[in-house]
């Protein structure tokens, strides 16, 4: 995984999947641009402590260089600002990311679409489509100027797993949530005669920051949750999908996966990564095969 002189973008780069993309980026030897709201001294919406500055300092103690620069990519001249700076320090982008979200607190559980609060649904398809769009178009015409430049837009759930409704949650939040899935094909597209590539990722159940805090545990004993939840056996971490995309973005032929969304337990297999406890989760699989089929909790065969 040699990106030695690549240039990164990891957009909302706060926390979650997106920190430890930027890590292991910056592991792997780019030099990472991290974006987001949540800066010192200013929390974004989802109020939450982690901030960009933050995930800088992880990158650093990973032996990595990144800089973080506070951007609202639904502001388009905030995300025109930042396509200057990088087009005026670097001339190109080797690597995209896009893990712009911030919504899952205006989900309101189990609500209809009439039920539901407006501002809350409009605000979560949002960030999950406009923010991806104004980045595109500020940020696309300096991937196409690097050589096999990649993009990869970040979501929840694979194509699969989403070709029904997930009962429980939302109008707003699936159609957010699977909005990815068809854009990467527009992205993968318009990108092809310039010889980059759109893929769209997904990790599994995400051991986040949150998710950790939900469950009332810590990345060490975070088995404890699965007395209460026992499908929760099948987690991952942040760091399995920042190590499957630091493959990504160093595989000479990543072009073969452009317009398509994998998750983490594909890319895996593809690269043969390992999470830090030294399994490879399979989680979606698991999610069809195991938890939504109504059957107890069992991990084998999926890690």
């Amino acid at each position: 995984m040699d990106l030695n002189g690549k240039i990164a973008l990891v957009a909302g780069g706060t926390r979650g999947a997106s920190r430890a993309i930027a890590v292991e980026l910056g592991r792997a030897g780019a030099f990472v641009y991290v974006t987001g709201r949540s800066s010192t001294g200013s929390r974004s919406e989802v109020d939450r402590p982690e901030t960009i500055e933050q995930t800088v300092e992880l990158v650093e103690a990973a032996g990595g260089k990144a800089t973080a620069v506070r951007v609202d990519h639904l502001v388009p001249d905030e995300v025109r600002a930042l396509a200057a700076r990088i087009d005026a320090a670097h001339g190109r982008l080797d690597i995209l990311v896009d893990g712009v979200w911030g919504g899952d607190h205006h989900l309101e559980w189990g609500k209809t679409v009439w039920e539901h609060d407006l501002d809350a649904s409009l605000r979560m398809l949002h960030l999950a489509i406009d923010a991806h769009v104004i980045t595109a178009h500020a940020l696309f015409p300096l991937v196409i100027k690097a050589e096999a430049g990649l993009v990869v837009e970040m979501t929840d759930g694979t194509p699969e797993y989403d070709a029904v409704f997930r009962k429980g949650t939302s109008t707003a939040f699936y159609v957010a949530k699977t909005a990815a899935h068809q854009l990467v094909k527009a992205e993968a597209f318009e990108l092809e005669p310039h010889g980059a590539a759109a893929v769209t990722v997904t990790p599994g159940w995400l051991r986040s920051e949150t998710m950790l805090e939900i469950f009332g545990v810590r990345e060490d004993n975070w088995r404890d949750a699965t007395d209460t939840v026992p499908h929760f056996a099948i987690s991952e971490s942040p760091t399995f999908v920042g190590r499957t995309i630091a493959a990504l973005a160093a595989d000479p032929r990543r072009g073969e996966l452009s317009g398509q969304s994998v998750d983490t337990g594909t890319l895996a297999k593809r690269y043969a990564i390992d999470d830090v406890d030294g399994s490879r989760p399979d989680a979606w699989r698991y999610m069809i095969e195991v938890d939504r089929a109504g059957k107890p909790a069992d991990t084998t065969g999926y890690r």
